[in-house]
């Protein structure tokens, strides 16, 4: 397994996240829980994404991970046994953190997702398993919040997906646009290879975005009155990438030119409204 000795607050602060940014208004005991998960999730994920790893050190290194939660076996004091406490003390099924390490493997080649719903059993790996273990962690008390943190989920990631069409590719010839809805509008793989901009792509990226779009809504739609406060980070992020979404949209869908981000300023602007809300 790749270096135990981990400093959960470190790697988080490194990472410069949207989440990390949404911890900021939890107490500090499920803050720090959350940064040790966090900490987890950006390990196994930069396990996946790194270049400098050979593809076998890669599989060596998730295949650790995964023996930990499914044999619970790993050294005393080590960052790995912090992340098995954490299951444990909220209650948290491990197979929610064999989906994580499971969709970072996934990554390890070269990636096609022929449908939508083909997408959705990826994203619920990598996006979904992590809301619900998030949620747990936010102290939620409500089945419906994990309907929530699903349904959002979904939306974020397929946000990420579409801010990172061109990164994808050029970095290990990704695609996680469904390859079934781009010949639905005539974009073919070849044409995301030469990073063709017509109006087949800006037909065919304006339906994610609406996609993405309805998942959000759903998601609002279903959020528990009983565990409002408690999904408070979880809400945040969900406006910080509804706004991501609508500046990839304003900026005509220039994914191969531009990474668009939301700026700190209107993040701290996110966080001061959904707290005083929180307060009123």
């Amino acid at each position: 397994m790749a270096d135990s000795v981990v400093d959960p607050q470190e790697v988080t602060k490194a990472a410069k996240s949207n989440l990390a940014f949404a911890l900021n208004c939890l107490p500090k005991e499920r803050r720090d829980d959350m940064v040790t998960f966090y900490a987890f999730c950006r390990i196994v994920d930069d396990i996946a994404d790194s270049e400098s790893l050979p593809l076998a050190e890669k599989q060596v290194q998730l295949g650790a991970w995964k023996k930990a939660f499914e044999r619970g076996e790993v050294a005393e004091g080590s960052f790995e046994k912090s992340v098995l406490a954490l299951a444990a003390k909220h209650a948290i099924d491990t197979q929610l953190f064999l989906a994580v390490v499971e969709g970072c493997t996934e990554d390890l080649t070269p990636v096609v997702f022929q449908t939508w719903e083909a997408l959705k059993q990826y994203n619920w790996k990598v996006a979904c398993a992590v809301g619900m273990v998030s949620a747990k962690i936010f102290g939620c008390s409500t089945p419906e919040s994990e309907t929530y943190a699903v349904k959002l989920g979904h939306a974020l990631q397929l946000t990420n997906i579409l801010r990172d069409v061109g990164h994808d590719w050029d970095f290990d010839q990704r695609v996680y646009l469904p390859v079934e809805d781009m010949e639905r509008f005539g974009y073919s793989l070849e044409k995301l290879q030469n990073k063709v901009v017509d109006s087949s792509f800006m037909e065919m990226m304006a339906y994610q975005a609406k996609r993405a779009e309805n998942l959000f809504k759903e998601a609002e739609e279903c959020l528990p009155v009983e565990d409002r406060k408690a999904l408070l980070p979880a809400r945040m992020m969900g406006e910080v990438y509804y706004l991501l979404l609508q500046k990839i949209k304003k900026n005509q869908f220039n994914v191969f030119e531009k990474v668009h981000r939301v700026s700190k300023v209107r993040k701290v602007l996110v966080l001061l409204c959904f707290l005083i809300k929180a307060r009123v």
